[in-house]
């Protein structure tokens, strides 16, 4: 849809899309409620605004349904196919998916949360490096750094949901 669709779409039809690009209720909410938005700019702007007052709690919800780094989205639903697109540039060298493998695991014992990054246009040895660096992070750091990298996901894929 374009962003005039988007407009004037009815409710029930755009928070499902919505919540395909983040999986946070209160995100959904206000990005459907400020509408009419005037152009592409004003719409990213409420989105990332609204992103940056994600919760922990909303965090872990979104985390539910994101994939593993290096792992194939399963499913036919826009969330899904974004995600296997989003990670079409990590690479599928056997070294590089253990290494991705063992980052996950090492990741998820230290923060109890999958490992989250915007890997659009990333390498895997760049998602790896960024992988390891992370885990030497503070809780509260890393906290703050997969918001973020959430609210740059949610925005792609809100540019993918009005065609832009």
């Amino acid at each position: 849809m374009d962003l005039p669709d988007f407009n004037s779409a009815p409710a029930e039809e755009v928070t499902p899309a919505l919540l395909a690009c983040c999986d946070v209720p209160s995100w959904a909410t206000a990005v459907r409620d400020n509408r009419p938005y005037a152009d592409l700019g004003a719409l990213l702007a409420t989105a990332d605004a609204a992103a940056r007052q994600f919760t922990r709690a909303d965090v872990d919800r979104a985390l539910a349904a994101h994939p593993r780094i290096g792992e194939r989205a399963v499913g036919n639903g826009a969330e899904a196919a974004w995600s296997r697109e989003e990670q079409s540039a990590v690479e599928q060298d056997a070294a590089v998916q253990r290494a991705l493998a063992e980052g996950n695991r090492a990741y998820e014992d230290r923060f109890d949360r999958v490992f989250l990054i915007c890997a659009t246009g990333r390498s895997g040895e760049e998602v790896l490096a960024s992988l390891r660096s992370r885990l030497g992070n503070d809780e509260a750091t890393e906290a703050g750094v997969v918001a973020d990298e959430l609210r740059r996901i949610a925005l792609l894929r809100l540019r993918r949901v009005v065609g832009a």
